[in-house]
């Protein structure tokens, strides 16, 4: 033991410890993902209930606009969900390194864990995390550079989301509403994925958050 402290005060963390780390660490944000992911179906179950509640009142443009939020409540989760799948992929990648380590001794780079890593960093929950990990990973020789061009414009998928929001919304509204109100067109409840969430997107959303409050409070 007091070798590999005086080892580990000279050289630092032995490859495996670093493995270690970072897979404790990768567990921890699947957790906090996890935790995400229940708080937006508790959130998006209130507001559905709120819609039919309006829909039965014949409110169309109220339900319209909590409709939008379920939209862009699901569009959190697959995000969400994508980044769990990706996180785990991660984990996967370096167990694979910790059996390398045995044989070769070091750490290899790894082109699964580098565009995972960087696609990571696109999702604001993750984004400190992936960046301080990816660092480390490049000094440890598994990441050879962080893949900037992977940061897709937020403008090109807003556009996109722009041009499928109404659809989606009546998509939405037809499946809480049982057929009241919206309609059933393409393929219900699939939704498109995107990388993360635009200035515009943003303000759009804090809105119709306004707009929710002031309707569960009245």
């Amino acid at each position: 033991m007091a070798m590999q402290s005086i080892n580990r005060f000279l050289w630092g963390p032995t490859p495996q410890e670093k493995v270690r780390k970072w897979q404790g660490q990768l567990k921890k944000e699947q957790r906090m993902l996890d935790r995400e992911i229940h708080s937006l179906d508790l959130a998006s179950n209130k507001v559905k209930a709120e819609v039919k509640k309006l829909a039965q009142k014949g409110d169309t443009k109220n339900a319209k606009l909590l409709a939008r939020e379920v939209v862009r409540s699901n569009r959190q989760k697959q995000r969400m969900l994508t980044s769990k799948a990706q996180l785990n992929s991660i984990n996967m990648q370096l167990g694979h390194q910790l059996a390398m380590v045995k044989v070769t001794g070091t750490l290899q780079a790894s082109t699964e864990i580098m565009r995972a890593s960087n696609s990571l960093i696109k999702l604001p929950q993750l984004s400190g995390t992936m960046r301080e990990m990816s660092a480390e990973m490049m000094k440890a020789g598994i990441m050879t550079e962080m893949m900037d061009d992977t940061m897709e414009t937020f403008d090109e998928a807003d556009e996109e989301l722009e041009e499928e929001a109404q659809e989606e919304v009546d998509k939405v509204l037809w499946q809480i509403t049982d057929g009241k109100l919206g309609q059933a067109s393409g393929k219900v409840g699939e939704l498109p994925q995107t990388t993360g969430p635009t200035p515009a997107e943003i303000e759009r959303d804090e809105e119709i958050e306004r707009a929710i409050q002031g309707l569960l409070s009245s």
